[in-house]
């Protein structure tokens, strides 16, 4: 198929295909004599695969050990596990600290909330800021 095609069956723009050509993520084609591309229909699969990849996190350079081999076609079965299981890793990661990030700005927002009668804004700020010091100081001693 043309690029023009494969751009509209896949969603994507034909000067991101030529891109995803040039960086390997897609197999080289021929050009026909009149210069225009000729897509394999397999092509539109690995565009749906680096679709769905990119919107999961991943770069175009762990992209490469998603998609099948251009020379063969084949998938890499090994590298596609090992790397799926390391960015399963890394959303877990993300998510722990996502988890910790937001259980700080919660126990930030109770103790503006419950600022003794009277303080000042500034005060409060400065009794918020002492508590996370206290707090960053004991975990690191834990």
């Amino acid at each position: 198929m043309k690029i023009g095609e494969l751009a509209q069956q896949s969603g994507l723009s034909a000067s991101r295909i030529r891109f995803y050509e040039a960086q390997g993520l897609i197999p080289k084609v021929e050009r026909l004599g009149n210069g225009y591309r000729r897509y394999p229909p397999q092509v539109l699969q690995s565009l749906h695969i680096i679709q769905l990849a990119q919107q999961a996190g991943f770069s175009l350079e762990e992209l490469k050990a998603l998609l099948p081999d251009n020379a063969t076609g084949e998938f890499k079965e090994e590298e596609l596990v090992t790397a799926l299981t390391r960015k399963v890793e890394q959303i877990e990661a993300m998510q722990a600290h996502l988890a910790q990030s937001k259980a700080h700005l919660l126990a930030t927002i109770e103790n503006v909330r419950t600022r003794p009668e009277g303080m000042s804004c500034g005060a409060n700020a400065d009794r918020m800021l002492e508590k996370l010091k206290l707090r960053d100081g004991s975990s690191e001693n834990s």
